[in-house]
């Protein structure tokens, strides 16, 4: 026959162990979400990012090459390419300007970029380029960032008027919109200075 148990050798009761098998549940359902949140809130910072970045190599992309340029002028469909003209008092969509090394005459030395707002060019609401004076276009921008507004401004252009030419860019938009199911939006300025002297 088995000795009795004193007061002090009692074991778990099988409540009590339910109970702390709950509570253990209970704080890895907790810990475990928290650390999914965590990991998705990251994939979505680290996809936001990755547009941004793209959008800012766009952005490099066109001050440098306009730094380079010359002959601007507003609008890729005015007259006559050799049309300088500037934009200070109405922004325009387009912008046009002879690349780095072309002649003046030759109309596919002229590059445009331009907001395309409709999808006729190279996808609505998209910065587009032409390398060619008009007759291509190739978005500049990913498919996940929403550009809703493009102002071109160009000043300084008309002879005589004492002012380096220079063109204002200022992009609004949505970055982020697609598959990275998390948004921001943004609003850019960029100014690219003629580095030819025009004064």
């Amino acid at each position: 026959m088995p000795a009795p148990k004193s007061a002090g050798e009692g074991g778990f009761s099988i409540v009590e162990m339910i109970v702390a098998v709950a509570l253990f549940v209970v704080v890895m359902l907790v810990s475990v979400t928290a650390l999914l949140a965590l990991v998705d809130a990251n994939r979505k910072a680290r996809s936001l990012e990755s547009v941004m970045n793209n959008l800012n190599i766009a952005i490099d992309g066109m001050v440098r090459s306009m730094r380079m340029g010359s002959e601007y002028h507003c609008d890729a469909d005015v007259p006559s390419i050799t049309d300088v003209r500037g934009c200070l008092n109405n922004p325009a969509s387009s912008v046009s300007f002879l690349k780095y090394g072309g002649t003046v005459d030759t109309s596919t030395d002229h590059w445009i970029y331009a907001f395309d707002s409709d999808g006729s060019l190279c996808g609505a609401n998209r910065l587009c380029k032409s390398e060619n004076g008009g007759q291509n276009y190739y978005a500049l921008t990913a498919p996940e960032i929403v550009i809703n507004e493009a102002y071109f401004y160009v000043m300084g252009v008309q002879p005589g008027d004492e002012f380096q030419p220079k063109i204002v860019i200022i992009l609004k938009g949505v970055a982020g919109s697609g598959k990275a199911r998390t948004s921001s939006t943004f609003s850019i300025q960029a100014t690219a200075v003629q580095r030819v002297l025009d004064i």
